[in-house]
C-alpha cells in the first residue's frame, strides 16, 4: 500500500531523527510537500492523500541526502528569505534568518518610495538586497561578488523576483572598482568564520557551503578590515552601512569601523538576543549656519 501523507511525514520524521538531524519535523514536513506536490494545508486537511509510487522513490531520494547531511536547500534549491523565495546551490551560503536582521535595520528610515542606491557587497545569491528592492520599489542596487557561479545565482534569483531592470550584479574584489561617494547605503554578509574553527562547524556547513563565502581568516576579521574603510569611501555623506557579524566579534568591528571614521556605530542584535550586525554612517555634510 502505498504512503499517506500523514505516514510518509511521521516515517521521514523518524528516519532524520534516527539519523540525529536537528529540527527532524520541519525538515521531514518540508521534504514530503516537495516530494509530494504538496502543501503544509494538504497534509492537515488531506492526511490520507496516498503518495504515488514516483513521489515515494523521490522522498526516499531526499531523506537519504538529508541523512548525510546535505542541506535541506540544496536538495529542494530553494529558500525562503525575509519575504521572498530565492534559487539556492551549493555555489553560495544558504540564507538565514539572522541575516534578516541585516534588512530589518536597513529598512529603518528608508522612505518607501525613496530613490536610493544601495551596495550589497559579497552579494551570493541575492537574499539582502533583492528583500530590500521588493521592500523598496524606487531602489535601485549594485551587487559585487567574487564568484561568478554565484553571481549567476544572483541573477536568477532577480529575473524570477521581477528584480532584474533595478539591480545589477559585477564580479570584483570588494569595492575595489568603485568610486566615492556613490551610495546612500552598504550592506554586506562578508566571510567572519576563522579559518581553524571551519572544520568543527556542522557537516551542513563545513561539507556543503562554499569555503570562499566562509573564511575570514586566522581571527575571522581579515574581510572587515579592508571592508570598514572601504564602506566608508563608498558612502555618500551621511549614508548608513549594515554588516552582518559573529557573535562574539562586536568589540573589533565596531573598533575597525570607528577607526575609519563612521558615526554612531553600534550593534543590532538578532532574534535569539545575539550580537549579529554592526550598523553606523559616513559623516554628514557641514551645512552652513
Amino acid at each position: 500500500m502505498s504512503l499517506t501523507l500523514v505516514k510518509a511525514w511521521g516515517e521521514a520524521k523518524a528516519r532524520l531523527s534516527a539519523a540525529g538531524i536537528a529540527g527532524p519535523v520541519i525538515d521531514a514536513r518540508l521534504l514530503v510537500e516537495a516530494a509530494a506536490d504538496a502543501t503544509r494545508v494538504d497534509i492537515v486537511t488531506d492526511p490520507q492523500r496516498l503518495l504515488t509510487p514516483a513521489q515515494e522513490a523521490i522522498l526516499d531520494d531526499y531523506l537519504s541526502r538529508r541523512e548525510r547531511r546535505e542541506p535541506v536547500s540544496h536538495i529542494l534549491g530553494r529558500k525562503g528569505f525575509w519575504k521572498i523565495m530565492l534559487n539556492v546551490t551549493a555555489d553560495v551560503l544558504t540564507p538565514r534568518p539572522d541575516t534578516e536582521t541585516v534588512v530589518e535595520y536597513s529598512l529603518r528610515d528608508f522612505p518607501e518610495h525613496a530613490a536610493w542606491s544601495i551596495l550589497d557587497l559579497g552579494v551570493g545569491s541575492g537574499a539582502i538586497l533583492l528583500a530590500l528592492l521588493a521592500e523598496r520599489p524606487a531602489a535601485k542596487g549594485l551587487g559585487i561578488d567574487i564568484s561568478e557561479e554565484a553571481l549567476a545565482v544572483a541573477r536568477d534569483n532577480a529575473a524570477a523576483l521581477g528584480l532584474a531592470g533595478r539591480v545589477a550584479l559585477l564580479r570584483s574584489d570588494w569595492s575595489a572598482i568603485l568610486d566615492d561617494g556613490t551610495f546612500d547605503l552598504v550592506v554586506s554578509n562578508p566571510p567572519y568564520i576563522a579559518n581553524h574553527v571551519i572544520e568543527t562547524l556542522e557537516p551542513e556547513v563545513r561539507d556543503h557551503e562554499p569555503r570562499l563565502a566562509l573564511e575570514g581568516g586566522p581571527d575571522g576579521l581579515d574581510h572587515y578590515r579592508t571592508l570598514a574603510p572601504e564602506i566608508l569611501r563608498v558612502l555618500k555623506p551621511g549614508g548608513r552601512f549594515a554588516v552582518e557579524i559573529g557573535f562574539d566579534q562586536k568589540e573589533p568591528v565596531e573598533t575597525l569601523f570607528r577607526n575609519a571614521g563612521a558615526q554612531g556605530v553600534q550593534t543590532i542584535r538578532d532574534l535569539s538576543d545575539r550580537d549579529r550586525v554592526v550598523v553606523g554612517k559616513k559623516k554628514p555634510l557641514e551645512t552652513a549656519t
